[in-house]
């Protein structure tokens, strides 16, 4: 395998080496997994020109209805905001009241679109989840900016990893990124609290960095619990704890947790071993133990942070902090 090499060495050159050496894991069979089919596949044209990303890539969102996806990143004079169309076209970026974004979400309604960004600034826009148009208009702020707030206040945030909204506009908040709070917290979707779950610490409900929170259709709410090397699900409807999956996760944590599109399998994101497993989804009933079905083995020093899915194609995008870029994976 033979790629050209660009002749100036730059960042640009070092995003390229990193798809190099991604390129070859996709041809190396030397894993444990050996024998397995692929169920993924590097599209290595995605996006058409990557020098748009000029700083850490931190979260990536989907809009399946539009095909568009929403790219947040972190860096001194970058857009916070890019958005590239699904064939991998840069459309426009947007940088206003974004100080660190650290999970962003698209919301599809039958009228209109809105992104959710969750910001772990410490500046007069931090620690705030904010609700922006698709062209970056800002319409709704939670939290008060600038500000680190408590666990006794539901509405106060410190560092809120990322969110996640369902279609009645019902959302659930993962708070916080290393700060002083460690908790879910479901809203009503008019901002009020409908209930609250988690404390510091390693029992049963209580987080350590809840990185990343996802809804299945059988009314679960999963959390990857990071720092606790364990995924969470609990009840979306009272709140209730349902169980736990730490088996998985004996060589790193989970950073992110998003289904397929057929819901069949979780995609997690495990940032120090540079890897995506795909684990089996359990249908109604008992959380069971965790089955890891798959991998994806990323390129050292890729560090992937989170991802999203797109429902309709099934396509993964995966947002690299190592690597400064979002690749996509497409399902075999």
């Amino acid at each position: 395998l033979v790629l050209p090499i660009p002749p100036s060495w730059d960042l640009t050159t070092n995003r390229y080496l990193f798809l190099y050496f991604q390129v070859l894991k996709a041809f190396d069979y030397s894993s444990p997994w050996k024998g397995q089919q692929q169920m993924y596949k590097l599209d290595i044209g995605w996006p058409k020109i990557p020098e748009y990303f000029t700083g850490q890539t931190f979260c990536v969102a989907v809009d399946s209805l539009h095909g568009l996806v929403y790219v947040g990143q972190r860096g001194e004079n970058v857009p916070k905001v890019l958005v590239f169309s699904e064939e991998g076209y840069f459309l426009y970026s947007w940088n206003n009241t974004v100080e660190m974004p650290h999970g962003i979400f698209v919301l599809n309604t039958a009228t209109d679109s809105s992104v959710w960004i969750t910001d772990v600034g410490t500046g007069k826009y931090g620690h705030t989840v904010k609700q922006y148009s698709s062209s970056g208009k800002l319409m709704q702020i939670l939290g008060t900016p600038g500000n680190a707030g408590s666990s006794l206040i539901p509405l106060q945030f410190d560092q809120p990893a990322e969110i996640f909204v369902e279609e009645s506009g019902d959302m659930y908040v993962v708070d916080g990124d290393g700060g002083m709070n460690n908790r879910l917290l479901k809203l009503s979707n008019d901002y009020k609290e409908i209930w609250l779950t988690g404390t510091n610490g390693t029992g049963i409900g209580q987080f350590k960095i809840p990185h990343s929170v996802t809804v299945d259709p059988f009314g679960r709410v999963w959390v990857a619990d990071r720092d606790n090397k364990r995924i969470q699900v609990f009840d979306k409807v009272t709140g209730e704890w349902l169980g736990s999956w730490s088996n998985c996760f004996s060589e790193d944590g989970p950073y992110s947790v998003r289904f397929t599109a057929n819901y069949k399998y979780l995609i997690v994101a495990q940032l120090n071993i540079n890897r995506l497993a795909i684990l089996a989804a359990p249908p109604v009933g008992s959380i069971g133990d965790c089955v890891m079905v798959n991998t994806v083995q990323l390129a050292d020093e890729t560090k992937p942070h989170l991802v999203d899915v797109d429902m309709k194609s099934g396509a993964v995008y995966v947002a690299e902090i190592g690597a400064q870029q979002v690749q996509k994976y497409i399902p075999l």
